[in-house]
């Protein structure tokens, strides 16, 4: 079975366990390598034509206002086809309880039909938050799993629970 991971992350200025921390590579970019590496899957990384700023309450504020007034935002790259595909595994932050805009931006027009969908989101204590629903509105008459939920600031002590929920 042929698999993909797709996924948004942000580096900068994210809040963690211990506050505010400037980080290089994002929570979700380093979840979805890993779960690419333990399923051998294709990978996918989706990048905004605005990028969002690197001050982390400047980037709450324009999540919070995607969200309220259901702003899709541009995306550099979209996904043409998922057809050859039989499991997808979509990620992104927790952003005011669900999943930042801009992946429904990239994933909107693409036919989810039978395909097994795995979301995955990193967070700082929201856990899943509304991500499920998120998927269940965006991947229609798809079969959707259990989510996995890992904490930004714990991404590189969780390798077992990565690994177990990879494969169920």
């Amino acid at each position: 079975m042929k698999s993909l991971v797709v996924f948004f992350s942000r580096n900068g200025e994210n809040y963690m366990e211990n506050g505010l921390e400037n980080i290089e590579v994002g929570n979700t970019e380093i979840l979805a390598n890993k779960i690419a590496k333990l399923t051998n899957s294709d990978i996918f990384k989706i990048e905004p034509v605005k990028e969002y700023p690197f001050n982390y309450h400047d980037c709450c504020d324009i999540a919070k206002e995607e969200l309220e007034n259901n702003i899709l935002p541009e995306v550099k790259n979209k996904l043409k086809s998922i057809e050859e595909y039989e499991i997808i595994y979509i990620g992104g932050p927790v952003w005011w309880g669900h999943y930042p805009r801009v992946i429904i931006s990239a994933l909107k027009d693409l036919d989810f039909s039978g395909k097994e969908i795995k979301p995955f989101c990193t967070h700082e204590g929201s856990g899943l938050g509304s991500i499920m629903s998120d998927i269940n509105e965006l991947c229609k008459n798809a079969i959707i799993k259990e989510g996995l939920e890992i904490r930004g600031s714990k991404v590189n002590e969780l390798d077992s629970k990565i690994e177990k929920w990879c494969n169920e």
